[in-house]
């Protein structure tokens, strides 16, 4: 939820607000650490919207861009509104799941990262004035979050690699953890997230649909679509569009839907 320039003032709680949400799939949280007041954005989320579930699947330990580590096998995969104190008390990033619908299950897919990084395009600033430029960026490890919430669907949120094919096949895994999920527990699914695949390309040669096809990066004006709410093409589904204005809170545009 990188905060895009001119937009500090807005704060998290209203933006959250903002969007009118049964269900949120969050990604790039933080979780109590020092650059966002030490603060467990999920939880905050939470209690500003009475949400009665929330988990937060931390990717990385520490601060992406500064100084991180990868989990250690001692260290929670899921940290959720149950956890004790110890647990709660990780500084960790990653990606979470607030729900207002009570959950009764969460699962957690690890999906590795790239060893290798890219340059990336950083685009300019909303004025439209800034200059785009290339920053080196390393891969982060990567996962998936799933919520079986009890109104008979799964969520799945996931924030997958920048990095071209590597970011095919972690998609190719989570669309089949899906399946799996959806059969194992007797629900519909959907998988929500910033897949970081360009025009429709997580639907191409595939039987899944896409439910919002909208441009979504950078928030100041969208000029492509990375963010994605998919269902397997054999699930009835009947689901529409929902319209949101940017929140000031992420450099992506929000994406939802209503299902029937």
């Amino acid at each position: 939820m990188a905060i895009p320039p001119g937009q500090s003032h807005v704060t998290l709680s209203s933006a959250i607000q903002s969007l009118d949400s049964d269900v949120y799939a969050l990604q790039e949280v933080d979780h109590f650490l020092p650059r966002s007041d030490s603060r467990a954005q999920s939880r905050d989320i939470a209690e500003a919207i009475g949400a009665r579930s929330w988990a937060m699947g931390p990717s990385v330990m520490g601060t992406p861009g500064e100084k991180w580590r990868k989990k250690n096998q001692n260290e929670p995969k899921i940290i959720t509104n149950e956890s004790d104190h110890a647990e709660l008390m990780h500084e960790c990033y990653g990606i979470a799941i607030v729900s207002k619908i009570p959950v009764k299950q969460w699962h957690h897919l690890h999906l590795g990262n790239s060893p290798l990084g890219l340059p990336l395009l950083v685009p300019g600033d909303e004025t439209g004035k800034g200059k785009p430029r290339f920053l080196y960026v390393k891969d982060e490890p990567r996962l998936a979050l799933a919520a079986v919430l009890e109104n008979g669907w799964t969520v799945i949120n996931t924030h997958l690699s920048f990095v071209p094919f590597f970011n095919l096949v972690q998609l190719k895994k989570v669309k089949r953890w899906a399946l799996h999920l959806a059969h194992s527990t007797g629900t519909k699914v959907v998988i929500v997230g910033d897949l970081n695949l360009p025009k429709n390309l997580p639907v191409a040669i595939s039987s899944w649909k896409s439910l919002v096809t909208k441009n979504t990066y950078p928030s100041w004006g969208g000029k492509i679509q990375f963010d994605y709410l998919l269902v397997p093409g054999n699930q009835d589904t009947f689901a529409t569009p929902l319209s949101y204005p940017p929140t000031g809170i992420s450099d992506h545009l929000p994406i939802g839907v209503e299902i029937q």
